[in-house]
């Protein structure tokens, strides 16, 4: 691997942090402990799925409109996520998605300084104990059966198609801030995209393996039925190969010049 080819996967990692140097990819000063990281992405998906099932009991309690139950939900989702991205992004890179941490490891597999296997095999599956953790708190704060599987069928073509946009956007965004050095966006970026994909796909944009299950565990505005899960995922898992083949279309332009 040429020495540009080695920069290029040290920056082309994933991130969802305000300062490049603790971004997926990107080594910084002071590496935290694996175990710190760990339990960055425990904390950090929980939140996150307490914050999209949490809105989503809320916005149905307020209202009986499904446009302002959506739109409370969106809106309590894009400034939840950024500020969680903004706090844990320099610990862990603030992935809390098994999509972006496995695109990561793909792209640095080859020697960058990106996640590592041991890594991969420990944020895993924090994120998706995180994201049940998150669900069941959030049924617990309103009051819910802890643990009732989602009735809600999500299992129909045209909404796996939007699992595929939804997650290939969300790769190319991430992977593309990186490739250009931008990373210190990514907490608004990040968070604005998953707003807007609530609205302009079908699936209202899951785009995370991790979030799918958690949110399987409730039977509320959010959830999705067990049997709707794998299909979600499997599409999740082709879009962010669409994304990761959309970076490097997109964005050679640079490593070129530079080689």
């Amino acid at each position: 691997m040429s020495a540009t080819e080695a920069t290029e996967h040290d920056r082309a990692g994933g991130a969802l942090a305000a300062d490049p140097q603790s971004a997926p990819g990107a080594t910084p000063p002071e590496s935290p402990p694996l175990p710190a990281k760990v339990a960055a992405e425990f904390v950090g998906t929980a939140a996150l799925v307490a914050i999209v099932v949490g809105s989503g009991i809320q916005a149905t309690e307020l209202t009986k409109d499904v446009g302002l139950q959506l739109l409370a939900n969106s809106t309590a989702t894009v400034f939840g996520l950024g500020v969680l991205i903004a706090l844990l992004g320099p610990v862990s890179g603030a992935h809390f998605n098994p999509a972006v941490t496995l695109a990561e490891w793909w792209t640095t597999r080859r020697g960058g300084t990106g996640v590592s296997l041991r890594e991969l095999g420990a944020y895993v599956p924090a994120q998706i104990v995180g994201a049940i953790t998150g669900s069941v708190l959030a049924d617990a704060m309103f009051g819910e059966q802890l643990v009732k599987w989602s009735t809600h069928n999500r299992s129909a073509g045209h909404l796996l198609l939007g699992e595929v946009v939804a997650t290939a956007g969300l790769i190319l965004l991430i992977f593309g801030l990186a490739r250009t050095e931008r990373l210190r966006f990514a907490p608004i970026a990040v968070a604005s995209y998953i707003g807007a994909a609530y609205w302009f796909t079908s699936s209202t944009s899951f785009a995370n393996p991790a979030v799918t299950i958690g949110r399987a565990f409730t039977d509320t505005f959010a959830g999705i039925a067990p049997a709707s899960v794998a299909g979600f995922i499997a599409m999740q898992l082709i879009g962010a190969a669409v994304g990761l083949g959309l970076v490097a279309l997109i964005f050679q332009t640079g490593r070129k010049a530079a080689e």
